[in-house]
């Protein structure tokens, strides 16, 4: 599953974009987020959809950067924030993916055949800090791949449709938005190892390989 993505602009804004997203790009670019990062979400509060920064891993724990979308209403750790409505949409331009290679894991870079924003199902939680701090933490959703992912990963994220946005962040229940986007939603291309390592974080690790 994801274990990296990135945001950054200029690029081609949808119409939900400006409605979910809006001020997404007073937020720093990344072209390499890794767990615990800090990064914006949109969420409800107070009734209204807004962008909030939130540390990658649930609850503070890097390990928690997923949560298996079968199991969402069952485990624990992610049964309340989903029954609890405390759902997100993290938004990303691209996540990667390796392939294993007899030289090495050569990552992939996946991202819309438009260049538009994708967004994944998320979960956010507040964690105190053992210094008191109240921290608000983020989860990515995941889904057995489709048929264009498989080959790399046997997770993926659940990419949201534009049109599921708000039923997912506003739902009783939206467990059935969590399965794999059309094999035609996304497209890839093989893009530099300089991504294995989190302490890179440029443009060029999204440009594709000549």
């Amino acid at each position: 599953m994801c274990g990296r993505y990135a945001l950054y602009g200029p690029r081609k804004r949808s119409r939900a974009e400006h409605q979910y997203f809006e001020g997404l790009f007073d937020f720093p670019p990344s072209y390499n987020v890794a767990p615990t990062r800090v990064m914006p979400i949109a969420c409800v509060v107070d009734g209204a959809v807004g962008l909030t920064p939130a540390r990658w891993g649930l609850k503070g724990i890097a390990k928690k950067i997923s949560a298996h979308g079968e199991k969402i209403n069952i485990w624990g750790d992610y049964r309340v924030p989903y029954r609890a409505g405390r759902r997100c949409l993290v938004s990303a331009c691209g996540f990667f993916e390796w392939e294993n290679r007899p030289d090495g894991k050569q990552p992939y870079y996946f991202l819309s055949p438009e260049g538009e924003l994708l967004a994944f199902a998320g979960l956010w939680e507040q964690w105190e800090q053992a210094d008191g701090q109240v921290l608000t933490t983020c989860t990515i959703v995941t889904t057995e791949p489709n048929d264009f992912v498989r080959r790399f990963h046997d997770r993926m994220p659940v990419v949201l449709d534009e049109k599921d946005y708000d039923h997912w962040l506003t739902a009783d229940d939206p467990q059935a938005l969590l399965k794999a986007c059309h094999n035609k939603a996304l497209t890839n291309y093989p893009v530099s190892r300089r991504v294995n390592n989190v302490r890179n974080d440029d443009p060029s690790l999204i440009e594709p390989l000549q």
